[in-house]
């Protein structure tokens, strides 16, 4: 297991454009997707880009699950393990929705805020064995998905924030995630 420390934002890969991926089947890639699963996992993330462990290549992953700072329906929302490789939105939904995100490219920082995202997208993309495969997205894990699209495109959820009046400490997102979660 090979666990990378997640690049974060002022490194100038985190603002640079990834490369698209041609070698699908190289040990390089391969290796960088397995680097990838055991940072997300070890970070207790639910999504990860390649640019966050310093590669510039287009490959994001998904995996949505219990962490500790998220609950989930697992009949609604859970989701297995995704590789995403050199990806392509097709279409995004009108409706939006505004939730808290935070991120470990700003995990130093500590910082989580509000970002409006669309509530579905259309995304086409490559799968870990260079295959393509088409997929509709909704909720959390288009959310996710957006959220690691814009890493690849040299972005982060800072951005996008819909308010910065809404930026808070870990701690305090910690403390609104308890009472959130002692209400349901």
């Amino acid at each position: 297991m090979i666990i990378k420390e997640l690049t974060q934002v002022g490194n100038p890969i985190i603002r640079r454009k990834s490369s698209v991926v041609k070698d699908f089947k190289s040990k390089k890639i391969k290796k960088t997707i397995k680097d990838l699963v055991d940072s997300m996992r070890h970070g207790n993330l639910v999504g990860i880009a390649a640019p966050q462990i310093g590669i510039n290549q287009r490959i994001f992953l998904t995996e949505i699950r219990m962490t500790s700072l998220r609950t989930i329906d697992k009949d609604k929302e859970a989701d297995d393990l995704r590789v995403f490789i050199n990806p392509q939105v097709l279409s995004v939904s009108k409706k939006t929705f505004s939730e808290y995100e935070g991120c470990g490219s700003v995990a130093h920082a500590n910082l989580f805020g509000k970002v409006s995202r669309p509530t579905s997208l259309v995304i086409k993309a490559r799968d870990k064995n260079g295959e393509w495969f088409t997929m509709e997205a909704k909720g959390l894990l288009a959310k996710v998905i957006l959220h690691e699209l814009d890493h690849i495109d040299g972005k982060v959820f800072l951005d996008r924030l819909t308010d910065t009046k809404s930026l808070m400490s870990r701690s305090e997102y910690k403390k609104m995630f308890k009472k959130k979660k002692a209400h349901n």
